[in-house]
């Protein structure tokens, strides 16, 4: 009988040790985190800063800084941003129709898929692709291999797609603007009209 009774207080002995060594854990770590620095550029969801350009400098639209806003400013990465004419091209998407409150949630995921396709996890200016016309391969970020060569002029071409505007800088991130969509062909074929056989 003496035992059972032990062995009760002991679990609740336990539990209550537990219990305060996770409320006075949680109560240290409250105290010393420090202050949050909100003119961090990295806290910030959207980001004014403008872009640089190192060569002949293209808006790369709105869409372009909502793919480009996606991605954090301090870490490296290259992204081949689709112009603001291959948006309406190529998907069918204006800021003026697009962007209403019942599309931007469809906008959104379309954006971050093509986000998916064309970045990668490295710099990747004009000066760092050799010019000989010869392809380098690289994946993105959603494993889709990406074919980038350099022509005459500084003209990158990735997957078939030139470029209108190349090293444009934010924070790490580089950016070119391309003059067509880069994806592949499961998301290309999703994205195409639907057409009626009847007439």
């Amino acid at each position: 009988m003496r035992r059972k009774f032990y062995c009760k207080n002991s679990v609740a002995f336990v539990f209550l040790v537990v219990f305060f060594c996770c409320i006075s854990v949680l109560i240290i770590s409250i105290l010393k985190v420090p202050d949050v620095d909100t003119g961090n550029r990295a806290m910030s969801i959207y980001d004014d800063t403008p872009l640089k350009s190192s060569g002949n400098d293209k808006s790369v639209g709105t869409f372009g800084n909502m793919m480009i806003d996606m991605l954090p400013e301090d870490l490296a990465f290259t992204v081949f941003v689709p112009s603001e004419t291959a948006f309406e091209r190529d998907l069918r998407l204006s800021a003026n129709d697009s962007l209403v409150e019942e599309k931007i949630n469809d906008t959104c995921v379309v954006i971050s898929r093509l986000l998916g396709f064309s970045a990668i996890p490295r710099v990747l200016d004009t000066a760092t692709v050799p010019i000989s016309g010869e392809e380098v391969s690289y994946d993105s970020l959603s494993g889709f291999e990406l074919f980038v060569s350099k022509y005459a002029g500084g003209v990158l071409v990735v997957n078939g797609v030139k470029s209108e505007s190349v090293d444009l800088k934010r924070g790490k991130l580089v950016v070119h603007v391309m003059d067509g969509v880069i994806m592949d062909a499961e998301f290309e074929q999703s994205i195409q009209p639907d057409f009626d056989g009847d007439d």
